[in-house]
């Protein structure tokens, strides 16, 4: 469990990061980019600016996954046999407002988010890439179609190094959810 660990790419992370960048180069013309300031997502930013070339680059703590305070570092399966409310499963999903202690709430990691999202989202004509977490990805999917925050979390299972693309004019809708880059997938 990783959360706000300054945990690096291992070679897999690094190999994923630049196939999503080549991949993004000949699909969007990007003008910014605005990355969680957690380690792994910058050097995952830095390895996508190497396909799409040199871009304003800004790193923002509230793109950041959930804090996990002292279930950061345990492996999935201590976290879900000993302290599943905090877990990646159904349980801590419906437990939405639990902290675990010197962590964060699912409830707080949303309202961060989203609240980021949206002023992100106020800017007109402008391709803006989000380099983030799965965790923060599968909140503004839920945001972006109105479900409530266990849905949101229960229904979404991002790859690594997946894009999503939002537009946003009258509202936010996905235009594509979690295409890998190399096996697209359309929804709308």
């Amino acid at each position: 469990m990783q959360g706000w660990a300054p945990v690096p790419l291992n070679e897999t992370g690094r190999e994923q990061a630049r196939t999503a960048g080549a991949w993004l180069a000949e699909e969007y013309d990007i003008d910014r980019v605005v990355s969680s300031d957690l380690l792994r997502t910058e050097q995952t930013t830095e390895l996508l600016l190497e396909a799409i070339g040199d871009r304003p680059v800004s790193y923002d703590p509230a793109l950041r996954e959930r804090n996990l305070g002292v279930y950061q570092g345990l492996s999935y399966s201590d976290v879900e046999d000993r302290f599943p409310t905090f877990g990646l499963s159904e349980t801590a999903y419906r437990a939405i407002d639990a902290v675990p202690e010197g962590g964060e709430s699912f409830q707080a990691v949303e309202r961060r988010v989203t609240e980021r999202f949206e002023e992100l989202s106020t800017v007109d004509a402008e391709t803006v890439l989000l380099v983030t977490h799965g965790g923060p990805l599968c909140i503004l999917l839920g945001h972006a179609k109105g479900d409530e925050l266990t849905d949101a979390l229960c229904s979404h299972h991002p790859d690594n190094c997946s894009a999503t693309e939002f537009h946003v004019d009258d509202g936010v809708r996905i235009h594509r959810e979690c295409v890998t880059g190399w096996e697209p997938e359309v929804s709308r």
